[in-house]
């Protein structure tokens, strides 16, 4: 039976815009391309799971190629620890699937909800960046559904400037189908975790600047509330692998049930919550062995968490700064956020130190840091205000996590958008793919 399109409201994790797309669920390369064939002059899109906070994953009155059921494994070497996986595959099923036979994904986002195809075509990075660097180091090939309809496969040898393209490239360069991941050997199912109090800005610096972290794994979080001399505390977390298996979490994760009607909750209790997270950890620190999605996956622990951020949704900000500007940057875009009064209830902090292989690829060596606010009236100037900053400090942003970047600052932020845009040229010159992301920022 041919695959037929519905029609259907869509929107992403960030819920700040809902838009209304022709979906085709794709079972296979075949409706892949049959799906490229039939677009409407809106272009089309691929879709995983939705995890994108901004509008990478949205096609408003276009068309959205949902992959979500591409989610075969079809192969694995263990000599060679290469898995063959379709782009549907989440990192919550990819993860446990081979943990028990002591290989893992050898990068992690902050939610094990998104797909392998989500993840290369955001090169996502995870706790490990400054040791293990962001996804894209670690896959061996890419089948891609290109618009004239052919899938192949490609390398960095094969094509290398279609490889660079696609890896970050938020699917504009093709439909991923499936993709080759080298996985890495890992001794059990858990890591040893430290986790301990940062009093300030400055401390938090010396720890993620040193030149390599001694831990494969860390990331702060930041109390984005204290000021004064209290200014820039948080808990940082490292982590490295333990030698012996722990038994999973078997406890259900809290669901919330329904949304918020306002962001007025959130603002209320976000300064008491950041004062009682800070406080959890004792004065001299806390040590525990924990399974790996416990610490890799912390934001699953709360289903639909985005639910609390009221009715309007939120907008993440996230930007890597240089470590030459990453202390007075950073300390200037808390001055902001204090500045007109706002809250963010989540703040993290994480260490990068390779770039990305994509020629649109977030990662550079720096220091990155996340921010959620409940939108409103008001968010997007302060985030385009934020954006500002960073990029007056030399910094970029992440563009998974992006609703507001504007198409100027954008191409300041990414010097390599040149030769994507030839690729984009040579292999898709009638713009058959195309997003909301794409038309704001004029790709």
């Amino acid at each position: 039976m041919a695959m037929r399109p519905m029609i259907e409201s869509l929107t992403s994790w960030g819920q700040t815009s809902r838009t209304t797309s022709r979906v085709w669920r794709a079972q296979s390369a075949l409706d892949c391309s049959a799906a490229l064939q039939h677009a409407t002059p809106g272009g089309v899109i691929a879709r995983g799971l939705g995890r994108s906070y901004g509008d990478a994953c949205l096609n408003n009155n276009g068309d959205v190629i949902a992959t979500e059921a591409l989610c075969d494994v079809s192969s694995f070497d263990a000599d060679s620890g290469v898995v063959a996986c379709g782009a549907g595959v989440s990192f919550r099923h990819l993860t446990p699937m081979f943990l028990s036979n002591g290989w893992m994904p050898p990068v992690c986002p902050g939610t094990g909800f998104v797909t392998i195809g989500g993840a290369v075509a955001n090169d996502v990075h995870g706790k490990n960046q400054h040791v293990a660097g962001s996804i894209g180091e670690h896959i061996v090939w890419i089948e891609l559904t290109t618009p004239d309809r052919q899938t192949q496969r490609i390398t960095a040898q094969s094509d290398p400037s279609l490889f660079a393209a696609t890896v970050g490239g938020v699917g504009l360069t093709g439909i991923i189908r499936a993709v080759g991941v080298q996985m890495v050997r890992v001794p059990s199912n858990a890591l040893r975790v430290t986790e301990r109090r940062v009093p300030n800005l400055d401390a938090f610096f010396d720890h993620l600047m040193a030149p390599v972290p001694a831990a494969p794994y860390v990331v702060g979080w930041l109390d984005t509330s204290a000021r004064g001399t209290s200014t820039g505390r948080g808990i940082i977390e490292t982590a490295v692998p333990a030698d012996t298996n722990v038994a999973r979490h078997a406890g259900r994760a809290m669901t919330v049930p329904f949304t918020v009607p306002g962001a007025t909750l959130i603002r209320a209790v976000s300064r008491s919550f950041n004062s009682l997270y800070y406080h959890r950890i004792a004065t001299g620190g806390r040590d525990r062995t924990i399974h790996v999605s416990q610490f890799l996956y912390s934001l699953d622990a709360i289903r639909d968490w985005n639910r609390l951020y009221g009715r309007a949704g939120l907008q993440q900000f996230q930007c890597c700064l240089p470590f030459a500007s990453a202390r007075a940057g950073i300390l200037e875009l808390l001055q902001e956020v204090w500045r007109v009064g706002a809250v963010s209830p989540l703040g993290v902090l994480k260490v990068m130190h390779r770039p990305g292989v994509g020629m649109l690829s977030f990662a550079m060596p720096g220091i990155t840091m996340a921010l959620d606010f409940p939108a409103a009236p008001h968010t997007m100037a302060l985030v385009q205000r934020l954006n500002a900053i960073a990029l007056r400090f030399s910094g970029r942003i992440y563009l998974a996590k992006d609703s507001c970047l504007d198409a100027s600052s954008f191409r300041q932020m990414y010097p390599r958008l040149h030769e994507f845009e030839a690729v984009r040229e040579r292999i898709d010159p009638n713009r058959q793919l195309g997003s909301d992301m794409s038309r704001r920022l004029r790709l």
